[in-house]
């Protein structure tokens, strides 16, 4: 079976910038995968060239086995992109937006599926209204439906819940999942990186157009996080801590990989005559192994 996702060797410049460098990369078929990184990664770029919108210099990509270039017209078909600038046509309704859509694919009789995605993303009450006429967000659902609405095995979403609701993120997550345990394969970028943590199952994290690490989710936390004592004392923190803990606002994180080695930190704490005024344990957070890796910048 092939991937999803096959990207080989893949470069692009613009001008002098390089905005993607030899970027090797397969996504399994019926995966959720996240794609992370800061601004000017490469994210975008990445995704126009999965979409055949951007040419890269060197190197190919394929969606369910079609080459983007040299078959384009299977690629595309197999592909919907969710992308992150809100692109809508002012003189159509949503439906209408939808059934045009539909069109560019060749599918004509496809209504219970367009009702169906209406309904599941909260627009069935819009479906009749102009596009200018909705928010942001409802925008945002419009540009969702129209990537769903050829039925496409893989999945992009592309900062599909900037600037949106606590309503439609959970919502459109709700209904992206129930897709993805039937078997589609969702690609994810996000800025919300708890959205990946909670999502995705396997994550590549993007760095000046370079792959900087790529790995399951659960051995990303892993390998660059760890759980934490969090406290705040009254005291000065023994010396033997210092050197492992670190401080912020008043208070001392200290990491620890097993639950056992607790109690012999806080006899530490307590010998050294400080007193504790709170205390709390954090679990590892993929916020921790991104900052980590984007300052490390570990190439895998």
């Amino acid at each position: 079976m092939s991937p999803a996702i096959r990207i080989e060797q893949v470069s692009k410049r613009f001008g002098s910038t390089r905005a993607l460098d030899n970027v090797d990369l397969e996504i399994e078929q019926g995966e959720f995968f996240g794609l992370l990184g800061p601004n000017g990664a490469g994210k975008t770029t990445l995704i126009s060239a999965l979409a055949g919108l951007v040419r890269v210099d060197t190197g190919n990509l394929s969606v369910m086995g079609y080459d983007v270039q040299s078959d384009y017209r299977a690629a595309r078909r197999h592909l919907g992109v969710v992308p992150q600038e809100l692109v809508f046509d002012p003189f159509f309704s949503v439906r209408e937006s939808l059934k045009i859509q539909s069109g560019y694919f060749g599918i004509g009789d496809n209504d219970d599926w367009i009702d169906e995605i209406l309904e599941n993303l909260g627009l069935a009450s819009r479906a009749g209204a102009n596009m200018r006429m909705l928010s942001g967000g409802m925008k945002r659902r419009v540009l969702v439906a129209q990537a769903l609405v050829h039925r496409p095995p893989v999945i992009v979403l592309d900062e599909p819940t900037a600037g949106v609701d606590v309503e439609l993120r959970q919502t459109l997550w709700q209904f992206i999942k129930r897709l993805n345990e039937a078997g589609h394969t969702i690609v994810l970028t996000t800025h919300y990186l708890e959205e990946a943590e909670n999502l995705c199952n396997r994550i590549a994290m993007l760095k000046d157009g370079r792959v900087v690490a790529l790995d399951t989710t659960k051995q990303l936390l892993r390998r660059f996080s760890a759980h934490a004592l969090r406290l705040r004392t009254g005291g000065v923190m023994p010396k033997e801590l210092t050197s492992e803990a670190t401080e912020s606002g008043g208070w001392w994180s200290i990491p620890f990989n097993s639950f056992d080695e607790i109690e012999p930190l806080l006899v530490k704490i307590r010998t050294a005559g400080c007193e504790i005024d709170s205390l709390e344990i954090g679990k590892p957070d993929l916020e921790e192994v991104f900052i980590r890796v984007m300052q490390g910048a570990h190439h895998e």
